[in-house]
């Protein structure tokens, strides 16, 4: 129980209650759906993050790259083995699976951001690409770490829907149609017109589901999610995302919206950003991200809630500032709302993830209960849609 004792928030458990938290900790399949982990900038060696610094200076005038290449530099130098707290920090976590992010922005990106990720996986032998759900149960008997690969955007497909099938191949299971502004498949949540699901992207959810890839509306406008929910033969998910009733924040889903995903047998994924989930973020705590998911466990049953921190960010503190300042409004964001330098407290870095659970024991879930948020439904979606 020593290696959980730093950065425990103070929940004021007994000591019978904190035993049965790291018992069933260990016991569980934890799964963080859509993790930028497991490292954060709080675990980036202070060295480390200003070699990086110095060696992104020339790109400045660029603000698109310059964001961009800090967390390029670290997963090369993660690759390299020049940062052993990359694995030290998924361990401490608990989290036995979380996910390897492609990015489809455009074709290069696509390249790209295949060859980083199977980077991650080719130089770390206790990393395995889960392509099933048995791969996940895998790294659990053998206390190995599994890699879900999603995608949160779909701009560089285009209209090439074979695209997906290659993807797929790659290992690509979990899908989000739309991240914040309108696309070819429907509208993002920050789009105004809210015009829902594109016939393009009818058919692109349909493709999905042929495939065996995962509908995530994480990012999707309501009636995007609405349509996706009302077309998808398979159950569909918003990997991070809040109640829009606890925090009425564009990010945040609707009940209408969250009784609909779990209406096809999805589940919704609670996220620990501080600017989505309470109204100061300076002083957001874990307490404020569960009550999100408990208002989402009255409201649809704990079949359909699971956790996707989408937080902290594997980067360095001053590429965060500098991303919130120059690029974040460029996404959608409105000014001084998008990520940056804070942190929920209870999850300042990843190898405070047991706190998820230490919560959830202490609002009085039942051990059913928090296997299932903390991993089980997420699992359990897995493996109808992907086997």
């Amino acid at each position: 129980m020593a290696q959980h004792r730093e950065g425990l928030y103070p929940f004021g458990l007994s000591e019978a209650q904190e035993a049965r938290a790291l018992r069933l900790h260990e016991k569980n399949i934890n799964i963080d759906l859509l993790f930028q982990g497991p490292l954060s900038p709080s675990a980036i060696p202070a060295e480390i993050s200003e070699r990086i610094q110095a060696e992104c200076e020339p790109y400045k005038d660029e603000p698109m790259a310059y964001s961009a290449m800090p967390a390029k530099r670290i997963l090369k130098l993660v690759a390299e083995g020049q940062i052993p707290a990359y694995r030290e920090e998924w361990y401490a976590s608990g989290i036995t699976a979380g996910n390897r992010e492609l990015h489809l922005n455009d074709e290069e990106s696509i390249i790209t951001s295949m060859g980083e990720v199977q980077r991650q996986f080719d130089g770390a032998e206790w990393l395995i690409k889960a392509l099933t759900a048995e791969d996940i149960r895998r790294a659990k008997r053998e206390g190995k770490k599994a890699g879900i690969v999603t995608a949160q955007e779909t701009d560089g497909i285009g209209r090439n829907l074979e695209l997906l099938d290659a993807l797929h191949a790659f290992g690509l299971r979990i899908l989000q149609l739309t991240y914040n502004n309108q696309n070819l498949v429907g509208s993002g949540c920050a789009e105004q017109a809210n015009g829902g699901l594109s016939n393009y992207g009818r058919r692109f959810v349909e493709r999905l589901n042929k495939l065996g890839v995962i509908v995530d509306t994480g990012h999707c406008g309501k009636q995007t999610t609405l349509d996706a929910c009302a077309l998808s033969q398979a159950p569909v998910i918003a990997s991070h995302t809040g109640a829009e009733a606890v925090y009425p924040h564009m990010r945040c889903k609707s009940d209408e919206e969250i009784r609909a995903i779990a209406a096809t047998g999805g589940v919704i994924g609670v996220f620990a950003m501080p600017w989505f989930v309470h109204h100061d973020p300076q002083h957001t705590t874990l307490d404020h991200v569960l009550d999100h998911i408990d208002y989402m466990v009255q409201l649809v049953g704990s079949d359909h809630v699971g956790i996707g921190t989408d937080w902290p960010m594997s980067d360095t503190l001053w590429s965060l500032i500098y991303f919130k300042e120059h690029v974040a409004p460029k996404l959608g964001f409105a000014k001084g709302d998008g990520p940056s330098s804070e942190t929920v407290a209870g999850l300042e870095r990843y190898g405070h993830f047991i706190n998820f659970t230490r919560g959830l024991v202490a609002r009085g879930y039942s051990d059913g209960d928090i296997a299932r948020i903390m991993g089980g439904n997420w699992l359990g979606v897995f493996e109808q849609i992907c086997g």
